[in-house]
This record gives C-alpha cells, sequence and structure tokens, in this order.
C-alpha cells in the first residue's frame, strides 16, 4: 500500500513538474525572440532639415531646336472694281482658281481659310469725296503639313492670281512634347548648378522651395511669333541645347525657290530655390 501511495505521490509531482515547464515555455520563447536593445537601434533616424531661412536662387536656361514639320502661309488676292459688286465678283472668282490651284497639289479644304478680308472705297486723291471704285483685300491662311510642298504652294497660287504673300511660318506640330522636353532639361540644369555653387561654397542643397517658369522664354522661329516673344538669345549663356530632329529622321528638303525651312527654337527658363544644408 505504501508503495502504491509512493507512485501516486511520483506521478503527481511529475505532473506538476510538466505543467509548470509548459506555462513558462512560451515566455522563454518570447524573451528568446526578443533581441536586446542596443545603442544603435535605438538610434532614430533623423531627415535632412529644410531651413527656408538660408537658401540658393538660380536659374535654368534650355533651349530645343526642332526642323519643323508644317508651313503657315498667308496669301492675298487684291481686287479692284468700279462697283462693290465688281470688285466681289473678281474677287471670288481668282480665290476659287487659287483654292482648286492648292488642291491639286493635295492641300485638303481643312487646311485652307480666309484670314482677313476687307472692302474700301478708293477716292480719287486724298481730299476728294468722289469714290472711283472700290478694293478688297482677302488673305487665306494654308496650313502645308507637307513642308516639302511650300514652294510648289505659293508658285501655284500666284499662278492661279494670288498677289500677296502677308507671311510665312513654319513651326513644330508637337510643340507640347518639345516644350515639355525643355522645361525638364531647364529644371536640370538649376538643380545642377545649385548643387555645384552650394558645393563650391562648403555646403548642399535639401530640399526644393520654390519653382517659377518664366512663361515668355517659349519663341518660335527666332523672332515675334506665335508662341512667346524672343529677345535676341547669346547661345554662351545658355545652360542645355539640343537639336532634334523630324521623326523621319532626315531635314525635309524644300525644290528651289525663296523658302527655307531652318529650325523652330523652343526656349525654356526655369526659376527655382533650393534650401541649404
Amino acid at each position: 500500500m505504501k508503495y502504491f501511495s509512493n507512485i501516486v505521490n511520483t506521478i503527481l509531482a511529475c505532473t506538476l513538474i510538466f505543467i509548470l515547464f509548459g506555462i513558462s515555455l512560451p515566455n522563454l520563447n518570447v524573451s528568446a525572440a526578443t533581441p536586446t536593445p542596443t545603442t544603435e537601434s535605438t538610434k532614430q533616424y533623423q531627415p535632412a532639415v529644410c531651413d527656408p531661412t538660408r537658401f540658393i536662387q538660380v536659374s535654368g536656361v534650355a533651349v530645343v531646336n526642332v526642323t519643323p514639320d508644317r508651313a503657315l502661309i498667308k496669301l492675298g488676292v487684291q481686287s479692284n472694281g468700279r462697283s462693290a459688286k465688281e470688285a466681289q465678283a473678281k474677287n471670288s472668282a481668282t480665290i476659287n482658281k487659287v483654292n482648286n490651284a492648292l488642291k491639286a497639289l493635295g492641300i485638303e479644304s481643312k487646311d485652307i481659310a480666309t484670314n482677313w478680308y476687307t472692302i474700301e472705297p478708293m477716292y480719287k486723291d486724298y481730299d476728294s469725296l468722289y469714290i472711283e471704285g472700290y478694293r478688297i483685300y482677302n488673305t487665306i491662311e494654308i496650313t502645308v503639313r507637307d513642308v516639302s510642298k511650300a514652294n510648289n504652294v505659293m508658285v501655284a497660287a500666284f499662278q492661279a492670281g494670288a498677289n500677296q504673300v502677308v507671311d510665312v511660318s513654319f513651326y513644330a506640330s508637337e510643340l507640347r512634347k518639345y516644350r515639355d522636353q525643355a522645361r525638364e532639361m531647364a529644371m536640370k540644369a538649376a538643380q545642377e548648378k545649385a548643387d555645384m555653387l552650394a558645393g563650391t561654397a562648403g555646403s548642399g542643397v535639401t530640399c526644393v522651395l520654390s519653382i517659377a517658369e518664366n512663361t515668355q522664354s517659349s519663341f518660335y522661329d527666332g523672332g515675334w511669333g506665335w508662341y512667346g516673344y524672343n529677345s535676341n538669345q547669346n547661345l554662351m549663356t545658355q545652360n542645355a541645347m539640343q537639336n532634334v530632329a523630324p521623326s523621319g529622321g532626315e531635314s525635309p528638303s524644300l525644290d528651289d525657290g525663296p523658302l527655307s525651312v531652318g529650325q523652330v527654337s523652343i526656349r525654356a527658363e526655369i526659376n527655382a530655390s533650393f534650401g541649404l544644408k
């Protein structure tokens, strides 16, 4: 009997030990999985502070020279007549001949439009009130989508009766793409300039505080153009310049004539300020 009691006590003792070990085991696992904090792990990352009171202000300029793929030709038809009706009839007949000649070259109707139309009386002399006749000025605007046809368009129009050249302009149809390209180059130039100047002064650049674009920086064909004002450019002062060929690869060539394609210059200027370390 005593032997049996010892066996029972031994079993109970082993059971109690097993229960206590099971309870303490998760705590041991947690303790083993949790690393001891070190000096390095307690350090928090401190980002660079952007101090707006310490900054550098620079500008970046870029020019993208693009070979034009479009031409806009404005031609005038001037007609005179003893009466307004006669002048109108003559002008309409000539305009129809010009339109037919242009369409024969492949110019579509949607690319031929009236740009300016005026009719005025013609007096015998400056002080006279006597009207001798009437004069009509009719200007048509022709969009040439193949610049190699530009000279042929002018020749055909004048043979059909056009008698004035109002304006001839070349431009790039993907102006937005090239303007964005120039902006990107200008911003990169400004960033590089800020890094260089800050490094020379023994400092560095932390963040961008402001960006402003000169809205008069895009220009067309070296003069007063459709896309903005352009003053004479000294290319030695530019930060970046890039020549862009047309999508076909080579510059379009024109037949012998008075027109030359050249290049359209698209300029972007960025003013930016950067925080200093």
